[in-house]
Parts: C-alpha cells; sequence; structure tokens
C-alpha cells in the first residue's frame, strides 16, 4: 500500500494550523498546540498519545480498555478520534470524564481534524489485532508522529522497532498483550524526554518514502522476477 504524499503533506496542507516540514518542524508545536486546545486537553509539555481509528475488536482496542488506567499513571495525554462499537465509544467518554485535561475524545469521523491530529500529537498508538496493510502509521509517520504499532501484517512491513543503535522508525510488540503494549509505550514516553534523540526521529520518520511510487517500484520488481 501507499499514501498520497501531495495529500498529507506537512509542507503544504491547508488543514493545518502551521506548516513544517523535516528540515524545518518546529512549527509542528504549534499544531500540537492548537490541537490541544480542540481535543480539550492541557498545552503542557507532556507527550500526546493519539488514535485515529475505527472502534472495533481488531483494531486492538481490547488492549487499550484493560490497561488504560494503567497508562494514565505515566505522564501523558491521550487523544482520540474515532467511532464504531457501542461499548468502545462510551468506554472512551467515561474515561474522557474521569481524565478532565489528559483524554480528549472525539466520537465520529473529521477529515480535517484526524489531519490536525496526525500533525498535533507526538505519538501515534495502532494496536491491531490483524491490519492487512493500514495507513495511518504511515501518514503519522509523514507528520512526524512516531507509530507505536503492533508487529502484525503491514504494521510489522512498515514499522520497525527502535533500539539502542537509533535504528527503526517506530517502537513495536510482537504479542497481543496488554502489557507488551503498555512497555513500548512507556520507551516511547521515555524516549520523548530525550528530546535531541527524540527530535533525530522525528526528522527521520518524515523523510521515509510511503508514496504509491515507491510501492508500485516493489510491485514491479516481484512481478520481473517471477517472470
Amino acid at each position: 500500500n501507499g499514501i498520497d504524499t501531495a495529500l498529507y503533506d506537512p509542507v503544504r496542507d491547508p488543514l493545518l494550523p502551521a506548516r513544517y516540514s523535516a528540515q524545518d518542524p518546529g512549527s509542528k508545536k504549534v499544531c500540537r498546540r492548537e490541537m490541544q486546545k480542540t481535543m480539550g486537553i492541557e498545552t503542557n509539555q507532556n507527550p500526546v498519545v493519539a488514535m485515529v481509528t475505527r472502534l472495533t475488536y481488531q483494531k486492538g482496542i481490547d488492549l487499550i480498555r484493560y490497561i488504560f488506567e494503567e497508562m494514565m499513571q505515566l505522564p501523558i495525554s491521550f487523544v482520540l478520534l474515532g467511532s464504531g462499537d457501542w461499548d468502545y465509544e462510551q468506554f472512551f467518554l467515561d474515561m474522557q470524564g474521569r481524565y478532565p485535561g489528559r483524554v480528549g475524545v472525539n466520537i465520529g469521523f473529521d477529515a480535517a481534524l484526524s489531519r490536525r491530529i496526525y500533525a498535533g500529537a507526538d505519538l501515534f498508538l495502532m494496536p491491531s489485532r490483524s491490519e492487512a496493510c493500514g495507513l495511518s502509521q504511515m501518514i503519522a509517520s509523514r507528520y512526524g508522529t512516531v507509530p507505536i504499532v503492533r508487529e502484525t501484517g503491514g504494521l510489522y512491513d512498515t514499522i520497525k522497532p527502535y533500539g539502542p543503535d537509533r535504528s527503526g522508525n517506530g517502537f513495536t510488540f510482537a504479542s497481543y498483550h496488554a502489557h507488551d503494549m503498555l512497555h513500548v509505550i512507556r520507551e516511547a514516553e521515555g524516549l520523548y524526554r530525550d528530546t535531541e534523540n527524540f527530535r533525530a526521529l522525528v526528522k527521520k520518520i518524515m523523510k521515509i518514502d510511503f508514496s504509491w511510487n515507491a510501492s508500485a517500484e516493489k510491485y514491479d520488481a516481484l512481478y520481473r522476477r517471477l517472470i
């Protein structure tokens, strides 16, 4: 799969309150502050963990529900845009009430708001039970928001774990296990506090080519090998 890099482009996106690039990502802070205000969370310096997703079992929502209270013991904020199963919707609305100023929830889908969340968040959570490819992890990377994904399907293909050697382009966990997910969320939050290395990772992921041109070249190479 691939993304439309002309549509998803923080340098030119007209839906953002400010534009930025991998070479000059400073204005991402403006997008962050405005998104925090829109989603009703405090404009502090704690990392913002975001989700833009369908609220279904396949998307790993049960993992989040299982450890949400523990996750909120970390110095983070959480924002969600999505809709789906009624019980999941109600859970997140309840958590917004329980953690005012730290949890922001918008039930439904708003294309403009989704782009502002991609641009304004620091970490993007995608713990899918299964995912044929997935686009959100690539869009988040394009906007400099570090993905946290489960190693399944296309998520495993596109996101590799950040290691001590500073390789990789996100945070991953293999088992479909809530506390494994929580562990890598803690790791990501820790890296966020390491300002220099986190900024380097942001710049790195913004430069990755997730365009259809890159995907088409891989398909072409595969077809040529087959014939």
